[in-house]
């Protein structure tokens, strides 16, 4: 094992010695390099010549650009075209932070990590799964999940899915099924991955349901088990009704147990619209965390960042950054979030005015983000959703047995069609048998 990687070991082992037994062999391999190539690099920075940086500079030591690329960014040349640290610019990682404690009021006053940059959620969760997946080992989370899962963490790392149904009968969280997947089986490291504003569901636990959540995995941890638990925070804040539990469980979770490590996978994506920005973050946090064992946590996330895609974009961070100093960013995005908000009340509208839709389909419990899903009664999901495209010029995802629609993508005016069109169509695929 390199010397670096054993340093960043002896950090965490010292304070938090659980964490070791979750990390994959890769993640106690993984280090980020400060004696290599960056680090000789940074000690040339104030230097009168610096013949070490891996770009081209201009005359004047800007960077090199193209003028036809630049008149399309108000931005400086080191803001847009210049390398960002792996794991992402300082300014915008401690912007961030300061974020998360203003959106999540249950932070203030514990410790957690400085977020590290990743390209979006995506590859953040396959940081995560390079940091804490071997072959063979259980990801538990419910039954209705994204299904990129499957490639981030079953093709990628070899990790087994371990589904538990999502709701019970009465249309609430199943924190009990949870708590048996947690406690199942010996004592041992356990990787939980929750994801809330749930895709493809659109349901976010009430409070007394995030507060159970977390009192399943503090139960699971006082039991000597070793628990990872990833919290995919993609549509954080999208939330729309009264006694939902409106910060991240993160904020419930990070300092719970010294036999649990809360990882908050989160970032400007949906929060903020800005899709294709591709800009996440990974956060940490456990109760005994100490900056050392943060910053070896985050040398590590470097480390595997490094490996993989070297940096995020430079230029949508410092987009974001300036954003998030604009006078207009918090009303901006109020508004957005009403416009959301509308839709989703036009669609609770709509199943209350229509119980005829009843004979055909039903609505699983939503309350936030940017879907809903209909199971159907009597008709093949894959059938209805051809016949859709076919008769109706209508789209929408068919998936683990059930109809995903996403009214954050659908005009307020045309939401009672979709609802008429999948109606018929399921009736229309019925008769046809």
């Amino acid at each position: 094992m390199d010397p670096q990687a054993t340093q960043l070991n002896d950090a965490i082992t010292t304070a938090c010695p659980a964490v070791m037994d979750m990390l994959s062999r890769r993640g106690r391999e993984i280090y980020f390099p400060k004696l290599g190539i960056l680090a000789q690099s940074a000690e040339a920075q104030s230097k009168a010549i610096n013949a070490t940086i891996g770009i081209a500079l201009e005359e004047d030591g800007t960077p090199m650009h193209l003028a036809c690329v630049m008149r399309r960014v108000q931005l400086a040349p080191s803001q847009a075209v210049s390398y960002a640290p792996g794991p992402g610019r300082p300014d915008i990682r401690k912007q961030w932070k300061a974020m998360l404690g203003q959106k999540n009021p249950g932070l203030a006053g514990k410790s957690f990590s400085l977020p590290v940059v990743t390209s979006a959620l995506t590859h953040g969760l396959s940081t995560c799964g390079y940091l804490f997946c071997d072959p063979g080992d259980t990801i538990i989370l419910a039954d209705l999940f994204w299904e990129n899962y499957e490639l981030v963490f079953s093709h990628a790392c070899g990790a087994r899915l371990d589904a538990f149904a999502m709701f019970t009968a009465q249309g609430r969280f199943n924190v009990e099924g949870l708590r048996d997947r947690l406690l199942a089986g010996p004592v041992g490291k356990r990787i939980v991955c929750l994801n809330f504003p749930n895709n493809p569901t659109g349901y976010t636990p009430t409070i007394a349901e995030a507060r159970a959540i977390a009192e399943v995995l503090r139960e699971a941890a006082e039991r000597g088990n070793k628990l990872a638990a990833l919290v995919d925070d993609a549509y954080f804040g999208l939330v729309y009704e009264p006694g939902v539990f409106a910060e991240s469980i993160f904020s419930l979770l990070c300092d719970l147990h010294p036999n649990l490590l809360a990882v908050k996978l989160d970032g400007p994506t949906k929060e903020d619209y800005v899709w294709g920005f591709r800009v996440g973050f990974i956060t940490y946090g456990i109760r005994g965390g100490t900056s050392a064992v943060y910053e070896a946590l985050e040398a590590k996330t470097g480390g595997a960042i490094r490996g993989n895609i070297s940096n995020a974009a430079n230029v949508s961070q410092s987009l974001l950054l300036g954003a998030y100093g604009d006078a207009a960013y918090a009303a901006e995005k109020q508004a957005k979030y009403e416009v959301l908000r509308t839709r989703y009340a036009r669609v609770k509208q709509i199943l209350a005015a229509h119980p005829e839709y009843a004979e055909e389909f039903t609505a699983l419990p939503f309350n936030s983000g940017y879907f809903m899903c209909v199971r159907l009664r009597n008709a093949d999901p894959e059938r209805v959703r051809q016949k859709l495209l076919k008769d109706y010029a209508t789209g929408v995802i068919a998936m683990s047995g059930i109809v995903r629609l996403a009214f954050s993508a659908v005009p307020l005016e045309q939401l009672p069609v979709l609802f008429a069109n999948l109606f018929r169509a399921a009736r229309d695929t019925q008769k046809q048998g």
